[in-house]
């Protein structure tokens, strides 16, 4: 049984590396991941308000507003419900902190300028969420650190790690997410890889489904509903911790968005169910 489970676990992998390669949509088909070997290190379910202890806005300094890409970040439309995060996108027309009339949603952060902020480096880290529903919305569960913008060693000094974007809503094959990594920078010197798009069997907005990132030394592997996606080594693995980052925005630039927003009033909601963090036991001893 486990030489048959070995060879499937091959052929899935070959599959998955040409539907990479060719940017062809495809299915999860990889292995399922190993919760045996992981202890939990950092837990969050929502229930009550939100923790501003733990999470602060991302990029969003006191009680700004901020443009992104074609909508705002205001940090104080984030709320909790019935132990659920919710992050609306809604449309406002007398603006908000100081913008004005606009698409307004936000992106918040487990960062060191939270008091009880959070950091990993390694593991598996996992969330379970329902997207918002809307043409060029984009909804993202990611990892980051300062290193980033480090140009050169490759990602081994920070990469951006977005274990799902959604940005599909509204194309032929919506149901659908992408995972993505970005280092050295954001200018000339900026790297990227990203992986095909992979599909969802149930509808990722209208039910829950849950995100993964298995993080190690040597590579990432990422999973949807426990089953893995795809994994990489590309530009040389981030060997630094790095923070946890939920956020909403729209597509466009300097808080105009595209010619496909979403008809003003209606309101769209990224809904987070919980994010959870694991070690490896291995290196908790």
């Amino acid at each position: 049984m486990a030489f048959f489970s070995r060879i499937i676990a091959f052929l899935s992998s070959i599959i998955i590396s040409i539907c990479v390669g060719l940017d062809i949509p495809c299915y999860p088909m990889g292995q399922k991941v190993d919760m045996e070997k992981f202890t939990e290190t950092f837990v969050e379910e929502f229930e009550g308000e939100l923790n501003t202890k733990v999470w602060s806005g991302h990029y969003q300094y006191g009680n700004t507003t901020e443009a992104r890409k074609g909508s705002y970040w205001n940090k104080n439309l984030v709320k909790t419900e019935d132990g659920n995060l919710i992050i609306p996108v809604t449309y406002l027309e007398d603006g908000m902190g100081g913008k004005g009339a606009g698409w307004y949603t936000a992106g918040i952060d487990t960062d060191s300028d939270s008091p009880d902020g959070f950091s990993q480096k390694f593991g598996y880290f996992e969330c379970r969420c329902i997207l918002p529903k809307g043409a060029d919305i984009w909804s993202a569960f990611w990892l980051m650190n300062d290193g980033v913008y480090e140009v050169g060693n490759d990602g081994r000094d920070g990469t951006e790690i977005d274990i799902f974007e959604s940005d599909c809503y509204g194309d032929f094959l919506e149901n659908s997410i992408t995972s993505n990594l970005h280092f050295d920078g954001y200018n000339d010197d900026h790297q990227k890889h990203g992986a095909t798009k992979f599909l969802l069997k149930n509808n990722p907005y209208e039910e829950f489904n849950t995100y993964g990132l298995e993080w190690n030394e040597n590579e990432y592997i990422f999973y949807i509903n426990g089953v893995e996606t795809f994994r990489t080594d590309f530009g040389g693995v981030s060997q630094n911790e790095e923070y946890v980052i939920l956020s909403v925005e729209m597509k466009g630039e300097n808080g105009i968005p595209s010619e496909r927003e979403n008809v003003p009033g209606e309101e769209a909601q990224f809904i987070v169910d919980y994010v959870k963090v694991y070690q490896y036991k291995d290196l908790m001893k």
